[in-house]
């Protein structure tokens, strides 16, 4: 999925727009592409599991569920770290657990003793390095941060067209233990990609200062009163159940191509072509998304970007044979890279840039839940069933129903409410604007960022102003 990234950095320092911000983008690439890609990847050891510890396939399942749950619920804490440390230190320490994860795990004897290395170690890990190297990214850039963050985004595929077929290989060459091996040596190179986030030097602040900043970082984490929003309430509510189902079909179908009798490695090419697609169906759909007409409509775009994925889900449950699967890859690369592209912009149209911080937390924290019971549950219904078709039916009716959740809730209750409030609101900050640019010495601002100047409270003596960090 895509990722946004609000951050300010410190004060007084301005982005370089290039420079060394080219190599933060090269390792925020990278991190991406393992942080995403490698809980799919690790599927296509799946079978060799289930045939050496004789379990099932929501045994195995939990894997990838519990490193992207460690992904997306880490959140908090990950915030808490950067602020206390820093972005390098933090991403330093994320390749060693990500790595040291992974290495672990090709030594264990049983599937409960690979969920806590190869799922809760190297998923800490992980997150411990993408989100501050979305921090880091997004302190460099401030002009060309839209191209910036499609390019870090354009990772996840990259690396899945990559690591399926090379874990398919590791795992004939070398079988699952070897395998886990070499992939927790190749994590490594997320310390080497935490070397490059140079930090950009910030003015020296008192210790009332610092006090104060962090007291506001601390307030914005524990903000709760995003709940009293509707608009918030039915998105999380709607994102929520489209995770339950989303991250399935990528899970299962080098699985299900594998049942239908073809060859190891043409099964995982499925898990290529897809990865593919998507690579283009990014920055495409946030073209899209950006033309003037369809940007106030985002969240019907988002809505059906939705049904489109549930619809693919439905249409793929009837493969027969392994072209009808990669006719499914295909439409589901589609969808799949348009809802990565859409979720955040459209959230932060309900909220607004005020509240987004706390409210990107709190959605991910949901969706966490909400993915640690997803691929597992699909697995559950597998083993019961026998049969794929009705695992890829369920996905598809929990994607489509998310999708009208939010499109009926955003046409009932959140389109009522963005009427004259946000527009009253906005002019007053602009009056607002206008008082406080007097008193502004340092800083030249565009149109754009005075409105996340406003709505985030404007610097005061030399104050630094962060916004914790989002994860797609």
């Amino acid at each position: 999925m895509g990722a946004v990234v609000a951050d300010d950095g410190p004060s007084g320092v301005k982005a370089p727009d290039g420079g060394w911000g080219w190599a933060v983008l090269f390792g925020c690439f990278i991190i991406t592409g393992f942080s995403y890609a490698f809980p799919k990847a690790v599927s296509v050891f799946f079978k060799e599991l289930i045939r050496e510890f004789g379990i099932g396939y929501s045994d195995t399942a939990w894997i990838s569920s519990i490193l992207l749950a460690m992904l997306y619920g880490t959140g908090p804490l990950c915030s808490v770290c950067v602020n206390r440390f820093g972005c390098r230190p933090v991403m330093l320490v994320g390749g060693l657990f990500a790595s040291m994860g992974m290495v672990i795990a090709s030594f264990c004897t049983s599937i409960v003793q690979i969920y806590l290395t190869a799922g809760v170690i190297t998923g800490l890990g992980l997150a411990l390095n993408f989100q501050p190297s979305l921090i880091m990214l997004n302190r460099y850039f401030d002009k060309r941060r839209p191209l910036a963050n499609g390019l870090s985004a354009a990772g996840s595929p990259v690396f899945l067209c990559a690591l399926s077929p090379l874990g398919q290989i590791l795992q004939h060459q070398y079988g699952w233990r070897g395998g886990f091996l070499i992939l927790g040596g190749m994590l490594l190179n997320c310390c080497v990609c935490g070397a490059l986030m140079r930090p950009l030097e910030p003015p020296k602040l008192s210790e009332a200062t610092k006090e104060s900043a962090e007291k506001k970082v601390k307030k914005k984490l524990l903000d709760f009163s995003v709940f009293k929003d509707g608009g918030f309430v039915i998105y999380t509510l709607a994102a929520s159940i489209m995770v339950l189902g989303l991250f399935v079909p990528p899970v299962f179908v080098v699985s299900y191509a594998k049942d239908l009798g073809y060859q190891d490695t043409k099964a995982a090419f499925l898990l290529t072509i897809l990865g593919f697609i998507d690579i283009f169906a990014r920055p495409i759909c946030g073209m899209v998304a950006g033309l003037k007409w369809v940007r106030p409509r985002c969240v019907y775009l988002f809505s059906f970007a939705m049904i489109f994925n549930g619809f693919t889900d439905l249409m793929g449950s009837m493969s027969v044979d392994y072209g009808g699967l990669v006719v499914f890859c295909i439409f589901f690369g589609i969808s799949y890279g348009m809802v990565g592209a859409l979720q955040f912009e459209v959230l932060m149209a309900i909220v607004g840039t005020q509240k987004f911080s706390s409210a990107i937390g709190l959605v991910l924290l949901a969706e966490a839940m909400a993915v640690l019971i997803g691929p597992p549950s699909a697995g559950k219904l597998l083993d019961a069933t026998g049969r794929y078709m009705f695992v890829f039916i369920i996905a598809g009716v929990e994607v489509t129903t998310s999708a009208l959740v939010l499109a009926l809730g955003n046409f009932f209750c959140i389109k009522k409410k963005s009427g004259e409030p946000h527009t009253k609101e906005e002019a007053a900050e602009r009056e607002e604007l206008n008082k406080s640019e007097d008193k502004t010495e340092d800083a030249k601002v565009d149109s754009i960022e005075v409105e996340q100047f406003l709505k985030d409270e404007p610097e005061k003596n030399g104050e630094v102003v962060t916004n914790p960090e989002t994860c797609v």
